[in-house]
């Protein structure tokens, strides 16, 4: 495919242990490229995956299409032009994060190529939770919850909750400066990140029990929350669907995700959710995990992507990669 000069673009929907390595491939090939979330399995390949993109000039749209609905991006205004004045803190509500694969061997089914789906990670025997073999008896692979093939839901639901987080703080291509594990191991939620302007993200479940994913914007003179199914605003419920103000300051406007990345590829513009905002997205619930993982406090720079004094947690920025595969190669 990747040789057809009748292809000008791909959509890559794999498992995200693939990601950085068909990216780096099209990138390579002249094609440009959508990619869903979570962008990159490791901050590692996420910077690759920002550099092929820019060595060889494409257009990159990652599937982060919360920032093409109307509610998350009314809700990112209202908090830009501090319409509930100064944010202090900010709720996250998603799931658990991600966690070593202690599923047993399975026979692989005919027809399944296992080693080529295992693909550049390192090697485990077939499970039908990776990877079922029927899609009408069970059609959600939880590949995504294990190491070496997913990040947990703290980065496939993450990739959609933290990046709104971002977007509002205007903290694209940044991340926050120091990470607090909860207090007791194995906990699934309490992890608090803080950025360099004192803004804590708190990964906890804020919501009742139907208000499911969403992300809450706790301000000096009020309160937003909002997720898929709703935005609320407090103590003002009118300013969840109020008119800015034509003196505001706007974000990027789009109302269509798809669309939006066919029209950056006629213009050779960046679409709203270019490989840098993907890239510093997946890096923030990337490093939250490994924060979950180490169970101690750590400190980020984000414009050096590394650890600070912890070059174990460093190693964990990338992983092996197995065999004939290498996304580094361009």
């Amino acid at each position: 495919m990747l040789e057809r000069k009748d292809i000008d673009a791909v959509v890559v929907a794999t498992p995200d242990h693939w990601h950085a390595q068909i990216v780096v491939d099209a990138a390579k090939a002249g094609k440009d490229i959508y990619c869903e979330k979570p962008m990159a399995l490791t901050v590692a390949e996420g910077r690759a995956m920002v550099q092929a993109t820019r060595k060889y000039d494409r257009v990159f749209q990652t599937g982060n299409m919360q920032r093409s609905w109307r509610d998350f991006r009314h809700a990112v205004e209202l908090v830009r032009n501090g319409y509930i004045g100064e944010i202090k803190e900010i709720n996250v509500s998603i799931g658990e994060p991600i966690k070593q694969c202690d599923l047993p061997t399975q026979p692989v089914p005919e027809g399944l190529d296992w080693n080529e789906w295992v693909g550049p990670s390192l090697y485990r025997g077939f499970h039908e939770d990776l990877a079922p073999a029927d899609p009408h008896k069970s059609p959600w692979a939880w590949w995504r919850g294990y190491r070496d093939f997913g990040g947990g839901l703290i980065t496939d639901w993450g990739a959609h909750m933290f990046d709104i987080a971002q977007w509002a703080m205007d903290k694209d291509g940044s991340a926050p400066v120091q990470l607090l594990p909860p207090s007791e191991p194995g906990q699934s939620h309490g992890l608090t990140m803080i950025y360099d302007n004192g803004t804590r993200i708190n990964h906890k479940i804020w919501g009742g029990e139907k208000d499911g994913n969403g992300v809450q914007f706790i301000g000096t003179e009020g309160r937003i929350e909002v997720s898929r199914d709703f935005l609320r605003t407090f103590p003002n419920e009118k300013l969840a669907k109020a008119d800015l103000k034509s003196t505001d300051k706007r974000v990027y406007f789009s109302d269509n995700h798809y669309q939006d990345w066919v029209d950056a590829m006629k213009k050779r513009s960046k679409p709203i959710s270019d490989v840098t905002i993907g890239h510093s997205t997946a890096a923030v619930c990337n490093i939250a995990n490994i924060a979950y993982e180490l169970q101690r406090p750590l400190l980020w720079d984000p414009i050096a992507e590394k650890f600070t004094g912890d070059n174990y947690a460093n190693m964990m920025l990338s992983r092996p990669i197995r065999g004939k595969w290498d996304f580094t190669a361009f």
